[in-house]
């Protein structure tokens, strides 16, 4: 008893202190059993008893992802799951073997496999939790890399029934191979028949005693046997739980089974992790710190350097497949199954065991990081000019139309949401141009013969080939909300007065997107809370005018009411948080700046320099987090500008310069200048000499070129984009 206490103690100490700092807890149970072992505080006297509960964890863990596996989330992302999944494991294994032997660690081809077969295999547990926080698991590389990770789980039981194998003499290899496949295949056709005939019935007499404890008993006796079963036929007890698991997930009762497993499950995994951590040495792992680094550091870029390239091969951008490729560069959990397993088998050594403990736990530690900076790095990059002709050369976008597109509405998108504003704008006969990155969302629209660009929304150069500067309006409804923050951006520094309507995936992103330029910002749980409410309101008897007028109301605040409270320290983190994927700059306004006292609204700042205010501080202290458009510019007002480096010269121009700004009783609007006027192909300097209009031109946008305050030799051609300042009835008649 004096043994579990300390095993569960630490895991729950170990745990709450990784979830604390914000690391997987996985790492905090390693980190527990490691001060708990041998090695530090020797708490543990009998490890028998701690092995038996960590191969239950074991166990039900296989059992859980078993249950949980999805073919239809497979199907989904099949090319790249099956083809690209089975490639990468099969050349991380054949790689490993080779360098392996070549460099010394292993002395025998077979344990050369059997490290390939622990450096494939990445963890599920700590890439999803990273996903999901970062609400990343719906974008491009996200479903790449949760594909690539079912197939990598799924080859995780055809590892361990093949494991006993490759301990038999190498002339021997082979037969023994044959054998265990063999008996896997019988194995696999019997769980197939038990799977559809009896696992059902089984399942739904327990559900009839609609007691948890029997469904729950009676289902871990399942998994127990089977798992004991596929034991005393020579394949491992944890190959017969995943097994069990996935007779199961196919069955109408998958999720209540999950549903009550998982407790038990969560508790003996924890042991097991505890367990692993109690058999490493810190003092092996400083001893031989260098080699673990370098060993991390290979893993890395070896990883990374196989599954990038698999990923572009399956026509992904290259944005993708580098996140995809180092977001899955780490050693997984369950190679700690594996290597526990092949230590019994002589398959590796104390001291390359103990190597591969420390260096599993390191890339766990990184893994996190990498995939909470590396998305924010590339999308800087693509906006910079150093890297931006390298990026579009290896960026190269699909297109499915051959004339230039005008007056067109583009839906960045092709989900459940973009899919149906699509649907709907056809059938109402507009032109559609869709923007996606998923090879299978693009299928589709290969079938329905809709007009698609293959690259991501968030590209200023995929935007520029969308045709974004004649397009007529916006749609975005992307999976994540950086990529829905770029997007925007991108787009209005194309087309400033471009309608771009967008689906706030969370409700902290609303305030943000309309800072960038947004004119309606969508978001779904609270638009579903209108129209509940409303159905409600107009049951109970109010006028139905009163609940359009009142649910408007709402709207036209920015869901202002629906907003919960949030602190001053929140409100910040969430702005700095969302800053950090753009570029930003801080800039303080001078004393004799032609802005002070004028409103955001009349000093049209994003029209006349495309930068997106969204932060002031002022002189005495105080902070305004996402000023509204009648904040008044004072003098030191310390400014968050958000947009690109052209952006912040011009705004540095307009506020250190006397620049004519609109006056009271002043318009300022863009006008496009077409084909058969006269103003076309004439110098400014010209057209001031023929007719004093009393209008300033501030702005000429020529495709993809701005031209910020011309002087008067620049010259107007037909299709250019020219932004005058003026009275209302003078901008009319020009």
């Amino acid at each position: 008893m004096t043994d579990l206490i300390a095993l569960f103690s630490a895991a729950a100490i170990g745990g709450l202190l990784a979830s604390i700092l914000r690391q997987p807890v996985i790492l905090g149970y390693l980190l527990a059993g490691a001060i708990l072992g041998p090695f530090e505080l020797g708490l543990i006297h009998d490890y028998e008893i701690v092995e038996t509960v960590a191969e239950l964890g074991v166990t039900f863990l296989l059992f859980a992802i078993g249950v949980e596996f999805s073919f239809a989330e497979l199907n989904k992302v099949k090319n790249i799951s099956l083809g690209g999944g089975g490639l990468q494991i099969a050349l991380t294994i054949a790689i490993t073997a080779f360098v392996s032997i070549t460099v010394g660690w292993v002395s025998t081809i077979p344990q050369g496999v059997f490290l390939g077969e622990l450096l494939s295999l990445s963890s599920t547990a700590v890439v999803l939790k990273a996903l999901m926080e970062s609400n990343e698991t719906g974008t491009s590389h996200g479903q790449v890399m949760l594909g690539i990770l079912i197939v990598q789980d799924l080859a995780l039981g055809l590892m361990l029934a093949v494991l006993p194998a490759l301990n038999q003499p190498i002339d021997e290899i082979g037969i023994a191979i044959g054998v265990a496949l063999l008996k896997l295949a019988l194995f696999a056709l019997g769980s197939i028949v038990v799977g559809k005939w009896l696992i059902p019935p089984y399942l739904k007499l327990l559900a009839k005693t609609e007691s948890k404890e029997i469904f729950l008993l009676g289902v871990v006796a399942l998994c127990l046997c089977i798992a004991l079963l596929t034991g005393e036929i020579g394949l491992s007890t944890e190959m017969g739980a995943f097994v069990a698991g996935l007779m199961i997930s196919e069955v109408e009762y998958s999720d209540q089974t999950l549903d009550y497993v998982e407790p038990l499950r969560d508790i003996c995994a924890a042991a097991f992790f505890v367990s692993i951590g109690i058999l490493i040495d810190p003092v092996f792992l400083w001893d031989h710190l260098p080699l673990i680094l370098g060993l991390v550091s290979l893993v890395l870029v070896g990883k990374s350097l196989i599954i990038t390239p698999l990923v572009v091969l399956f026509r992904y951008p290259l944005k993708t497949a580098l996140i995809a490729g180092l977001g899955l560069a780490q050693i997984g959990e369950f190679s700690f199954v594996l290597a526990d397993k092949g230590r019994s088998f002589n398959l590796i050594s104390e001291n390359v065991y103990m190597l591969v403990l420390g260096t599993t736990a390191m890339t766990l530690v990184v893994t996190p990081f990498v995939l909470q900076f590396l998305p924010i790095i590339l999308s800087k990059a693509e906006s910079s000019s150093v890297f931006e002709g390298w990026l579009m050369d290896l960026n190269k976008v699909e297109v499915s139309w051959e004339s230039t597109m005008e007056n067109h509405i583009i839906v960045c998108g092709y989900g459940r949401v973009g899919k149906n504003v699509v649907t709907l704008l056809l059938n109402q006969g507009y032109k559609v141009l869709v923007i996606d990155q998923s090879e299978e969302k693009i299928k589709k629209l290969r079938k329905k013969n809709i007009p698609y660009l293959y690259g991501s929304a968030s590209s200023l150069f995929v935007l520029e080939k969308a045709e974004v500067c004649s397009a007529k309006a916006m749609a975005i409804a992307l999976p994540d909300s950086m990529s829905s923050r770029l997007c925007v951006k991108r787009a209005l520094q194309l087309n400033p007065e471009l309608d771009t309507v967008i689906r706030a995936n969370d409700a902290e992103d609303i305030e943000m997107l309309y800072q960038l330029g947004a004119k309606e910002v969508i978001q779904p749980e609270f638009e579903a809370s209108l129209e509940l409410s409303g159905h409600l309101l107009r049951v109970l008897g109010l006028p139905n005018a009163m609940v359009v007028q009142d649910i408007q109301k709402i709207r036209e605040s920015q869901y202002q009411t629906l907003q919960p409270e949030r602190s001053s320290e929140e409100i910040l983190r969430e702005l700095q948080e969302a800053v950090s994927t753009m570029e930003n700059k801080w800039f303080t306004l001078p004393a004799d700046s032609c802005l002070i006292n004028l409103t955001l609204e009349k000093a049209h700042i994003r029209r006349l320099t495309g930068v997106s205010i969204i932060e002031i501080v002022r002189a005495n202290g105080e902070k305004i987090d996402y000023p509204p458009a009648e904040t008044i510019l004072q003098e030191f007002d310390r400014l968050l500008l958000v947009g690109t480096s052209e952006d912040f010269e011009a705004f540095e121009y307009i506020a250190k310069e006397k620049v004519m700004l609109p006056k009271e009783g002043e318009s300022c609007l863009w006008v496009s200048i077409p084909k058969n006027t006269q103003l076309a192909t004439e110098k400014l300097e010209e057209i001031k000499d023929k007719q004093d209009l009393g209008v300033m031109i501030q702005g000429i946008r020529r495709k993809n070129q701005y031209i910020r305050f011309p002087n008067l030799e620049k010259d107007i051609k037909a299709g250019d984009n020219i932004l005058v300042f003026g009275k209302s009835e003078i901008l009319s008649q020009l």
